[in-house]
């Protein structure tokens, strides 16, 4: 059989895009630690599962706020800071500290329960390797 290198190509670009997910579970096994989480968390995977955010959240360089501030260099910086013309609730405001791997972890594991009077009407992502994704491809948009 005569592959053609476009063929090759396209078959070789499939094959690296892959979900990997059940696998890397599987090296995580039961009860893994925070860190453990971290350190499998796959920054391409988080860019696909940010589809859920982009519905209130763009994410470019420049971009424009939407129902949720732009994201765009959020992981490293002051809370409800990074857009100074978003209109953060008080209650998102009053927090202390930068959005770092523990922090985004909270926060998206449940926004209301982590800052009670938050408007963010989002009810959270409950995997936590799906949110060790989601941190890791924020870190890559700075």
């Amino acid at each position: 059989m005569t592959f053609r290198p476009t063929l090759v190509a396209v078959l070789a670009l499939a094959a690296c895009s892959r979900d990997d997910t059940a696998e890397r579970r599987a090296r995580l096994g039961p009860d893994p630690t925070f860190a453990q989480v971290m350190q499998i968390a796959d920054a391409q995977a988080g860019a696909r599962g940010f589809g859920q955010c982009a519905a209130c959240h763009s994410i470019a360089a420049g971009g424009a706020d939407r129902n949720g501030p732009n994201l765009h260099g959020v992981y490293g910086a002051p809370i409800a800071q990074n857009r100074p013309r978003f209109g953060y609730t008080d209650a998102l405001q009053a927090q202390r500290g930068v959005w770092d791997d523990r922090r985004l972890d909270r926060w998206l594991a449940d926004p209301r329960a982590n800052v009670p009077g938050t408007t963010m009407t989002f009810a959270g992502v409950r995997d936590p390797l799906a949110r060790a994704d989601l941190i890791a491809y924020l870190k890559t948009q700075r």
